[in-house]
């Protein structure tokens, strides 16, 4: 239905994986959660925490899947499913450790490029065809023969004050995303964030 929205941040349930990289998807609906006031709740039906949201007319829901990253397919499809929701009308916000710290990079639609969680949501919805938000952790060069420990791991603390930035300036793009669209929401948000002035540059 034209008016409902669903937004699913990935991550990793647990008390281990707060604040780790792999968890940026979390915490980008989580600061959006903060923003809006609304207040989660488990649901064991759709093995997720969820949040729903009415604004201006539209109805809102902000979802975390709790089966882990390679399984989140299967709350995001029983969630579209269940409340006839549009797959453009899905956002899905992960990390990606191929962008740089800060950067922001919304799309209507794509390849999972190697991401679990997206090729999960793939197989279950039967389409890549749903916008995906990915947030830049960055990578060292360590990273890239240890990607696994690099994207479970947390910010250091200047890392963590740019990622913050970014954070809420992801929120701004979805919250564009609803109220204008994607292709505002995309030139208006995507690219990285110079911390020097905190706008983003292509």
């Amino acid at each position: 239905m034209e008016n409902r929205f669903l937004i699913v941040g990935l991550g990793n349930p647990g008390k281990q994986y707060v604040g780790t990289r792999h968890n940026a998807g979390f915490m980008a609906v989580e600061c959006l959660a903060r923003r809006w006031q609304a207040e989660w709740s488990g649901s064991r039906a759709f093995a997720a925490r969820l949040a729903h949201v009415r604004r201006g007319g539209q109805w809102v829901v902000l979802c975390q899947p709790q089966t882990f990253m390679n399984l989140s397919g299967e709350a995001v499809g029983k969630l579209v499913r269940y409340h006839r929701v549009a797959t453009a009308n899905t956002l899905v916000a992960v990390d990606d450790a191929d962008l740089p710290l800060g950067t922001l990079r919304l799309r209507p639609q794509g390849s999972s490029g190697g991401h679990h969680g997206l090729e999960s949501i793939e197989t279950h919805l039967g389409t890549r065809s749903y916008p995906r938000m990915r947030l830049g952790i960055g990578r060292t060069a360590d990273a890239d023969r240890e990607i696994t420990d690099y994207v479970l791991s947390r910010f250091s603390g200047g890392e963590g004050r740019v990622f913050d930035q970014a954070l809420a300036r992801a929120a701004d793009q979805m919250e564009c995303w609803l109220t204008e669209g994607i292709r505002k929401a995309m030139d208006r948000f995507n690219g990285r964030l110079d911390d020097a002035n905190n706008e983003t540059v292509e």
